[in-house]
């Protein structure tokens, strides 16, 4: 028969691991929603500041592309890291009926990472076009002070795309990071 203690408190190893899993769900939260509102900031500068301009650069609209479905999947890795909080406080709970399992943590955690990689791999791709706009119109440039074309010069809206893909691929890290500690946190109890 169980005393009213062991009732009370979860065993230790399952406290540990549900204030490990509660306390970086938040700091994944919180350094991820930043950097989702800078990449959300600078790439709406860059689409709105495109209209600005009589002829439209097509490349960066790539970039720009790929850095929104980027910040997408940014949102719901936010979304999820605030949910591993969730699963913390439901494993702090004295009333072990309400304790997830060790198999829905796992496979919540490993749908982190996947969203991560994800995630990484969309705004790497708005990266790598972006960057080769720019370089394009580096290069595009004769040696000297005159611009030829005023079109070609790279403008501080074409290096806001890169901002926010560079921001993003960040942000991804960080919470890819994050799932995979949790992960081997779970997997050694």
């Amino acid at each position: 028969m169980q005393t009213e203690s062991e009732v009370r408190s979860p065993a230790p190893e399952i406290k540990g691991i549900a204030n490990t899993i509660h306390f970086t769900g938040w700091i994944a939260f919180w350094i991820q929603l930043g950097l989702a509102v800078v990449c959300g900031i600078a790439l709406l500068f860059a689409a709105t500041g495109r209209g600005f301009t009589e002829q439209q650069n097509a490349g960066l609209g790539v970039g720009i592309f790929w850095a929104a479905c980027g910040i997408v999947a940014l949102l719901f890795s936010v979304y999820w890291d605030f949910r591993y909080t969730r699963i913390g406080k439901r494993l702090a709970n004295p009333n072990p009926a309400l304790h997830p399992s060790k198999v829905d943590t796992v496979s919540a955690i490993r749908l982190g990472v996947i969203v991560g990689l994800v995630g990484i791999l969309l705004t790497i791709l708005g990266g790598g076009s972006t960057l080769g706009v720019l370089v394009a119109k580096s290069i595009s440039q004769p040696p000297g002070v005159a611009i030829t074309d005023p079109y070609k010069i790279i403008r501080a809206l074409d290096v806001f795309v890169a901002v926010a893909n560079f921001n993003g691929i960040v942000a991804h890290f960080v919470g890819t990071v994050s799932s995979l500690w949790l992960l081997e946190r779970v997997h050694q109890h």
